[in-house]
């Protein structure tokens, strides 16, 4: 039997040694939680903005399209550059990769935390999206390369997933810690110590590892992959906000069209930048596709909460964030106590169930929604939380266990991208249908200029700004009426995720009856 799937069990009484043949020791271990640093960073990144976004509003007084394209520029570019920045580590240095990612993040990090405008806000996280991308695709590759025992290997990978979802739950309470005591830009300087620790330790303990064989780097389907995603996010956008029907017919083609030559390009390549024929396996694209409507769910769920808890209850950043709590917690303890139900109950049972408690949370929002209290949604936040984690920690187990050992590269990327195409569409879709409602239920007290209607009606932050500047009557009237068109694009966008979610279980049921 070769020494790397030899088992062994020391005597009794006796340390096993630090290190085995094949076997990962402490060093690797270490440098496990080194390649941590930016799974958690990222995935923080992704809903610590949630949490600003009032003070973001406050501050600038921005419409609500830039406000959706301030959260969703950075995972929409992360989203469409996973893919090709995998190929660039394979061909360049994964370690080298991720350490130009870590200096460019630190980097636009700082830009955006003192951006002077919202429009300089959104170019700083495209720049936040393009090094971030960097990061993800290098973490699990290095994974793969340090951890050589397939046992090790697999909780290695199950750890490095959990950080996901952690990561994400944990952004809004991070959030509102800093901006009890700090500005609004204080999100975006947390990412720079937690790089500069990485930056210090990962070429001590992190080995070089690259593809000897490269594919060369496919630029014509690195553009098609972004020309792809971007124009698709935008018409939903345009849609939701009733702009021009032909500009949004003709975004959706763009987007279908350079799709379809995406695809059509893999499927022509010896060596393609993402392996479509993955999806051929229905295991595996069901499991993409609960992967990516759990962040979705998540993402969308934080997005209205956070607004709720801080403009319409009036609480401060860190007591929101405090309310979500228990919510991370439960994440974190069903994605890891789903592991031993799921030796014994089939995924096609568990995640399934998992995804109705995610619609159940939704739905529990949309009957209480109207003016909805902090208790509410904390349990709502709680039956998410125990969602999300019991399937996402199911749906990337399987997304690398129905594929080939040779394709788990593939497939590692194609779970990062779902991941992020989910946290795109879980803003930009319910973000949009919220922003429209709340349009379209707001009545502006008589005696605004111009200026200050058309300010109170992009955002719920841009009303309260208009409030305080008017009488006590008139500010009241305007509170009252935009806090309740607020909460009623909460209750149909609850009604919309409650849908979704219960479309997603069906899916999980049909598509991993054989998983």
């Amino acid at each position: 039997m070769s020494t790397s799937t030899h088992v062994f069990v020391p005597p009794p009484g006796v340390a096993a040694p630090d290190a085995i043949p094949g076997r990962a020791g402490k060093r690797e271990w270490i440098a496990l939680v080194v390649l941590m640093l930016p799974v958690l960073l990222v995935a923080v990144d992704n809903t610590v903005l949630a949490f600003a976004t009032p003070a973001i509003s406050l501050a600038f007084n921005t419409s609500g399209t830039t406000l959706l394209w301030i959260i969703d520029s950075y995972p929409l570019v992360l989203a469409g550059l996973l893919v090709a920045m995998g190929s660039f580590g394979d061909r360049f240095g994964r370690r080298r990769l991720l350490i130009i990612g870590a200096i460019g993040f630190a980097i636009f990090s700082i830009a955006a935390a003192f951006s002077p405008t919202a429009e300089h806000l959104v170019a700083s996280r495209v720049g936040l999206g393009v090094f971030g991308a960097m990061l993800m695709p290098s973490t699990l590759s290095l994974l793969r390369n340090i951890f050589t025992d397939r046992n090790q290997r697999r909780l290695a990978i199950a750890i490095w997933a959990s950080g996901f979802s952690a990561g994400a739950a944990m952004g809004p309470l991070v959030g509102g810690a800093l901006l009890e005591h700090f500005w609004w830009g204080s999100v975006f300087l947390l990412a720079v110590p937690v790089l500069v620790l990485m930056l210090t330790l990962t070429p001590a303990l992190v080995p070089e590892s690259k593809d000897p064989n490269p594919g060369r780097v496919d630029y014509a389907s690195i553009v098609l992959s972004v020309s792809t995603m971007l124009p698709i996010v935008f018409a939903i956008k345009n849609f939701a906000k009733g702009d021009s029907a032909t500009v949004t017919v003709a975004a959706v083609v763009i987007g279908l069209t350079a799709g379809t030559l995406f695809v059509r390009r893999q499927l022509g390549r010896s060596n393609p930048m993402l392996d479509v024929r993955l999806f051929t396996v229905r295991a595996f694209t069901g499991a993409v596709l609960v992967n990516l409507l759990a962040i979705f769910s998540l993402v969308g769920f934080i997005y209205f909460v956070s607004q709720h808890l801080q403009l319409v209850l009036g609480l401060s950043p860190l007591s929101a964030g405090l309310i979500l709590v228990p919510g991370l917690v439960m994440t974190i303890i069903a994605g890891l106590g789903v592991v031993p139900i799921v030796r014994r109950v089939p995924p096609r049972i568990v995640v399934p169930v998992a995804l109705l408690l995610s619609a159940a949370a939704y739905a529990f929002v949309a009957v209480t929604g109207q003016g909805g209290s902090a208790s509410i949604l904390l349990v709502a936040f709680m039956l998410l939380g125990v969602g999300v984690g019991a399937s996402e920690t199911v749906s990337n187990d399987l997304i690398l266990a129905t594929v080939p050992a040779e394709k788990a590269g593939a497939a590692s990327a194609v779970s990062e991208t779902a991941y992020e195409v989910g946290s795109v569409f879980g803003t930009a879709l319910l973000g949009s249908v919220l922003l429209a409602s709340y349009q379209r239920n707001l009545v502006l007290p008589a005696g605004l200029s111009p200026e200050q209607a058309t300010t109170a009606t992009e955002t719920l932050g841009g009303a309260v700004n208009i409030a305080a500047e008017l009488p006590a009557d008139g500010g009241s009237q305007l509170l009252d009426s935009a806090f309740h068109a607020f909460d009623s694009g909460v209750i149909l966008t609850s009604g919309i995720g409650a849908a979704l979610m219960v479309f997603a279980s069906g899916l999980a049921l049909w598509s991993l009856r054989r998983a």
